[in-house]
């Protein structure tokens, strides 16, 4: 799951303890404009919230954050700092995820990457500009990828069976649950649809 800090909805910490409760097992801070100080601060309700419920945070983008907020990883993309160095910032234990947008992306995905996404599978507009990918790079990663990844991009209750069965066991979501009108219930659907898999 990757959220913000839910600014406009003023509700950041009764949300994350109903995604969680709900069975949501990552949960990462996404905040592409904010500074560090604002990211620390949502972080630490991130954090708290995650332990409470047994779960992993994650930070996008930013490994100095991840390492000030004692993060499990951070994620990062293809025009951000490389996983390379977000390994040499974090150390050997944290969680480095890395963006792939194509076959090409998850060949040279660096060692260092403990998981890879595959999309956005549908456009979506939390990645403007960038077209989806279709669902024959789900297929591809089920094939080839043999690290942990995730199938990542417009996905939702009306969709997912689409992406398991192009072969996708895990999945990352944005809108499927912040817009929502019940996000724990989105979240238990999302979740008996991959549980259904195979």
């Amino acid at each position: 799951m990757v959220t913000d800090a839910r600014r406009r909805q003023d509700d950041l910490e009764r949300f994350l303890d109903a995604i969680l409760g709900a069975g949501v097992d990552i949960v990462q801070l996404r905040e592409k404009d904010a500074e560090a100080g604002e990211l620390l601060r949502w972080g630490e309700l991130f954090r708290r919230a995650a332990e409470r419920h047994g779960a992993l945070f994650t930070v996008n983008d930013r490994p100095d954050v991840a390492l000030a907020l004692g993060a499990d990883g951070v994620h990062v993309g293809q025009n951000d700092l490389p996983a390379t160095v977000a390994r040499s910032i974090l150390g050997r234990d944290a969680i480095v995820g890395v963006s792939c947008h194509s076959k090409e992306d998850h060949a040279n995905a660096p060692a260092e990457a403990d998981y890879l996404t595959a999309g956005p599978v549908w456009a979506t507009p939390t990645k403007p500009g960038r077209s989806g990918t279709g669902l024959d790079l789900v297929r591809s990663a089920a094939a080839n990828v043999e690290r942990p990844w995730f199938a990542i991009g417009g996905i939702d209750p009306s969709n997912i069976h689409r992406v398991v069965e192009a072969g996708a066991t895990r999945i990352v979501v944005v809108r499927a649950v912040c817009e929502a009108d019940d996000p724990a219930s989105a979240v238990k659907e999302l979740i008996a649809s991959l549980d259904r898999r195979g």
